[in-house]
């Protein structure tokens, strides 16, 4: 196993303390340190880690904090993880493994491949989260029995993919390894498109509701269950769709072509069309565990 002394953070939000959270019991011994923005220390999130004992120590200089580090974790919004990589490069030692949890990964391969850390550099995708955000909200099990792609590059060293392997499963998730571009698509079908209707769907709502606002009175259940991924971070959803717009793209026309299917066969109460469509729809999520 790879020998961990000193871990860097540069971004700690829900996924990046929950991962924290879950390193601190692996490793209880090693450095941990974050990377503050803020010059004069006042990050409420990195402060509440150390009080915590998550963390050993807040860093203001990438150039000083990260250049013992063995293991970097990019818990950014996926631009800023790409902007930091430049600030990196020159910084971190060669034996040093380089990875992120961004839960889109192409432009972050390119930008790795461009710049020259192909070897440090794993990509990582913990498909976990919440709603909630911040360091605050974070927990151990946040990551139990969630998949966490890993997603290598073609000269990541086989030591590393498979001490990243290990370390996921160590934090109670299960590690799959994927393509990049293969990763981009599948998240853009099952992730990123459901974020887009949930939001699409609130916003309909709310364009649309009656002057005594009749429809956010008597939302309850299955409105609340189908756009609680609404409340997620802002910032985060506009970078994933910057991000993996190709994708994202290809299954919003596929899914347009199922609603055009579904508006015709409503139109000429096509009884035949709608039950087989609730029942495969039925089959396949009763499946989904």
């Amino acid at each position: 196993m790879k020998q961990i002394n000193t871990i860097g953070f540069i971004g700690f939000g829900l996924i990046g303390g929950s991962i924290a959270r879950n390193l601190r019991q692996i490793y209880p011994d090693v450095k941990m340190i974050a990377y503050n923005y803020r010059p004069d220390n006042t990050n409420p999130n990195l402060l509440l880690a150390q009080k915590d004992g998550v963390l050993n120590e807040l860093v203001t200089s990438l150039t000083d904090g990260f250049k013992d580090c063995d293991l970097i974790i990019l818990c950014a919004p996926v631009l800023r993880n790409i902007a930091y990589l430049k600030e990196l490069k020159p910084v971190i030692k060669d034996s040093c493994i380089l990875t992120d949890v961004g839960s889109v990964k192409g432009n972050i391969h390119v930008a790795v491949k461009e710049i020259g850390l192909e070897k440090q550099f794993i990509g990582g995708h913990p498909m976990a989260g919440s709603e909630k955000t911040g360091y605050e909200n974070s927990t151990l099990e946040l990551l139990k029995n969630a998949y966490y792609v890993l997603t290598p590059t073609v000269f990541t060293p086989k030591e590393n993919i498979v001490f990243m392997q290990e370390l996921v499963k160590k934090m109670g998730a299960i590690a799959v390894t994927l393509p990049y571009d293969k990763h981009d698509d599948v998240v853009a079908a099952i992730s990123h498109v459901p974020h887009i209707l949930a939001a699409s769907l609130v916003n309909m709502v709310q364009d649309n509701d009656d002057e005594d606002k009749n429809m956010y009175q008597l939302a309850a259940g299955g409105f609340k269950d189908i756009t609680r991924i609404a409340s997620s971070s802002p910032i985060m959803w506009e970078n994933i769709c910057v991000t993996n717009s190709d994708s994202i793209m290809l299954f919003i026309d596929k899914y347009i072509e199922y609603l055009q299917s579904m508006k015709s066969a409503i139109s000429e109460k096509d009884s035949d069309f709608l039950m087989d469509f609730f029942a495969r729809s039925k089959k396949y999520r009763d499946s989904v565990k």
